[in-house]
């Protein structure tokens, strides 16, 4: 019994000092993430929080702003400027289906049947990106303007008789229409939508391409049941990429558009550095942002996959 009830023996030091080490190595990734979460909060945390006590101060440039709680800003920029915001929406979602339409074939042949040339069409995808986004919106000015080969083979394949059916375009005219607009924003976000779904095929097992055809399955059945429930992290991924930046965006309603086609970021770009009304453009911003972190939960949720590449 005496030897049941001893305490008992104290650790070895060396016992002690293989614990050390373990419990420092459980620190470890929280001193590693110490630095993103630094710059999130000064980089984003602190402008967010400055930009909400914005929106609600009223006053002016001359005699200084003051928070006064002034909500009423939010619906006054709401009511004022919907037709923006639902602009944006509609050359967003326009541009995001035109990119999944034009890039899920190209990221399709670049994983399965580019073989060899792979990385040279991987290159060229992110060819653009080696120049400005200014840059490149500047030369859809030269690519669509009135006279030129572009508009002139539109012309003749009717094409702009469609679009101006559809108010997409003013009779022979394409810049300043909203089609200048779309075109802009489905050049310069393509590559986003691209990329994501480039990951999310070359993942697919190819086995299961040839289980499906010794399964009997035709070509378009496969892709059907296979290959695109396979690549809707992707698709998710890259809508996503694409939708978001592109509602709002500014650059491109503001080279390639008009008055007519003005886009919230327009809006705040305006109420920002010419009329100084910074209440109002921080709210419009706001509400912008709610809007889309509204849509992105729902797109999200109704997408039926919770795996984003």
């Amino acid at each position: 019994m005496s030897t049941l009830t001893e305490a008992p023996p104290p650790l070895a030091p060396a016992a002690a000092e293989r614990k050390a080490p373990r419990r420092r190595g459980r620190m470890t990734p929280y001193w590693l993430l110490l630095p993103g979460i630094l710059w999130l909060l000064v980089f984003f945390a602190l402008p967010m929080v400055y930009q909400a006590s914005t929106s609600v101060q009223t006053g002016s440039l001359e005699q200084g702003y003051k928070v006064t709680w002034h909500f009423a800003t939010y619906w006054d920029a709401l009511s004022e400027y919907w037709p923006q915001f639902l602009r944006s929406v509609l050359y967003a979602a326009a541009a995001t289906l035109l990119c999944l339409v034009l890039g899920y074939p190209l990221a399709y042949l670049i994983a399965f049947r580019a073989g060899r040339w792979r990385n040279l069409i991987m290159i060229l995808v992110i060819a653009p990106f080696f120049t400005s986004f200014l840059i490149r919106t500047l030369a859809w000015k030269t690519i669509l303007a009135d006279g030129g080969p572009v508009v002139g083979a539109l012309n003749t394949l009717h094409v702009l008789d469609v679009t101006s059916w559809l108010g997409w375009t003013a009779g022979d005219r394409v810049l300043a229409t909203p089609l200048a607009v779309v075109t802009g924003l489905t050049y310069n976000f393509l590559p986003f939508m691209i990329l994501p779904l480039y990951t999310s095929l070359e993942r697919i097992d190819g086995r299961l391409h040839e289980a499906a055809g010794d399964l009997y399955a035709k070509p378009l059945t496969t892709f059907r049941k296979v290959t695109f429930p396979l690549s809707m992290p992707g698709v998710v991924s890259g809508t996503l990429l694409t939708f978001i930046p592109a509602a709002g965006d500014y650059v491109n309603a503001d080279l390639l558009g008009s008055t007519d086609t003005r886009m919230v970021g327009n809006v705040i770009q305006t109420q920002f550095l010419r009329i100084l009304d910074y209440p109002t453009a921080a709210a419009l911003s706001f509400i912008l942002m709610a809007a889309i972190l509204i849509m992105v939960t729902v797109y999200i949720r109704r997408s039926g996959t919770e795996d984003l590449v």
